[in-house]
């Protein structure tokens, strides 16, 4: 059943001619039951730090927690952690224990973990210890902690978050008493560091059971970002919306292409529209300027949970341009000017979940949406000009001219507007008469 990778099973088999238990744990058992290959093998064994370096000597190791009973060894190219059975002492930071104590017992050290499904652990035969009943709630698809809930949570609030992506990441139900506990307690979640809570959003919002996820647990998720809460039940008084503000972005979310800038961007697109709501005196809701506020707001959120600098960049790129309506050729190359290919891609796919997230006949708009992108393409594959590097002449060519400083950039700019609105052909020889003509 189990398909254990040649280098695991011999650091396996070493630990256990020397008189040791050693077994895989974790998600690598659990997505061995989910028929998926695992790209990280955990071991633990009774075997204490100094034992695992003595069987283990002909491997190299690295410098890891072996305070914390951990060794990692180098083997089939891959690091690998060895982890002597354990018992957590007390945590008060509500994220790591103060201190550990080896055990000799594995189901000891199976039950200080988070979740059922996480708690199986197999030997090399591929013997399965599963004291937890996790490989029943993983069939059943169901995300419960290993005894009290609310003790797993108060010890690592980390496991909240967890909890929540791997819902939304396997498309598991969370347990009642185990979910009862991820709201009560949320409020741990601020002692959670924002890179941490950065990584856990992302899997939760690319996850494929995102949509229930985000409308059961958006308490949840504005303990650390508050700003959503503007969002919920937001009626939107308009024809072309069904949805209130904040479910109308869970539809947005869950409809978007599976890509992470795509999926963040879909959650933040619409997050200042409450604050520019107006009504007309037909009764009709307007939102002016949402798509650019709201790319403001995302800065601000993106930055606080240590986004990366491209990444914040993307995103507000696709944001602000989200309600866009790009009618002409000249219009589309010169927003593939503006934000790039990548972006611009991207962008269309934003479009694309905004109108399947609206009223039926919205979604008449996807056929505007694919001439656009059928459109990008066939300009992108015959090379035509939209981008400065683009042009058939450079700088030095300008220079020739006798233009200097300032004014390269800006006849640079102005020559590439002309050939962009068709004004102008991309050769040296016109662009050569066109800036005479105007210096």
């Amino acid at each position: 059943m189990f398909s254990i990778p040649d280098y695991i099973y011999d650091i396996l088999n070493h630990l256990e001619k020397n008189g040791f238990e050693a077994y895989i744990v974790g998600g690598c058992v659990r997505d061995f039951f989910l028929s998926k290959t695992p790209h990280d093998f955990d071991i633990t064994t009774n075997a204490l730090p100094e034992e695992i370096k003595k069987c283990l000597d002909e491997y190299s190791k690295t410098d890891y927690g072996e305070k914390h009973g951990t060794v990692a060894v180098i083997a089939g190219g891959h690091s690998v952690e060895i982890t002597t059975y354990r018992i957590d002492g007390k945590y008060t930071d509500s994220r790591h224990p103060d201190n550990v104590f080896f055990t000799s017992s594995l189901n000891e050290d199976l039950k200080r973990r988070d979740f059922t499904i996480n708690s199986m652990a197999v030997n090399k035969e591929g013997i399965l210890t599963d004291p937890f009943n996790g490989k029943n709630d993983l069939g059943n698809g169901i995300i419960r902690t290993v005894g009290n809930a609310h003790d797993r949570f108060s010890e690592d609030a980390l496991r909240i978050l967890r909890a929540i992506r791997f819902s939304s990441q396997l498309g598991f139900r969370i347990e009642n008493e185990t979910s009862m506990a991820v709201h009560s307690l949320k409020y741990l979640i601020k002692n959670i560091s924002m890179e941490r809570i950065r990584e856990e959003f992302i899997k939760i919002v690319t996850g494929k059971n995102s949509e229930k996820v985000l409308r059961e647990y958006a308490d949840v998720i504005a303990v650390f970002i508050p700003e959503i809460k503007a969002s919920f039940g937001f009626r939107q008084y308009s024809p072309y919306h069904k949805y209130d503000v904040w479910e109308h972005t869970i539809h947005a979310v869950s409809a978007a292409a599976e890509i992470k800038k795509v999926k963040i961007a879909m959650f933040f697109h619409d997050i200042s529209k409450p604050e520019c709501f107006k009504m007309d005196e037909n009764g009709r809701g307007h939102f002016k300027g949402h798509a650019q506020k709201s790319a403001l707001k995302a800065v601000e959120i993106l930055k606080r949970l240590k986004f990366s600098h491209n990444d914040i960049n993307d995103i507000v790129y696709i944001i602000s341009h989200h309600s866009d309506e790009l009618n002409t050729k000249a219009e589309i190359k010169m927003l593939l000017n503006q934000i790039g290919e990548e972006n611009f891609f991207n962008l269309l796919d934003v479009q694309r979940a905004d109108s399947m997230s609206k009223q039926d006949f919205c979604r008449e708009r996807l056929k505007k949406t694919d001439v656009q992108e059928k459109t990008a393409i066939k300009i992108i594959e015959n090379k035509e000009c939209y981008r400065l590097k683009d042009l058939a002449v450079n700088g030095n060519d300008l220079i020739k001219l006798g233009l200097k400083n300032e004014q390269i950039g800006l006849m640079l700019n102005k020559v590439l507007n002309e050939i962009i609105n068709e004004k102008l052909e991309n050769s040296k020889e016109f662009i050569t008469k066109y800036i005479i003509s105007t210096i």
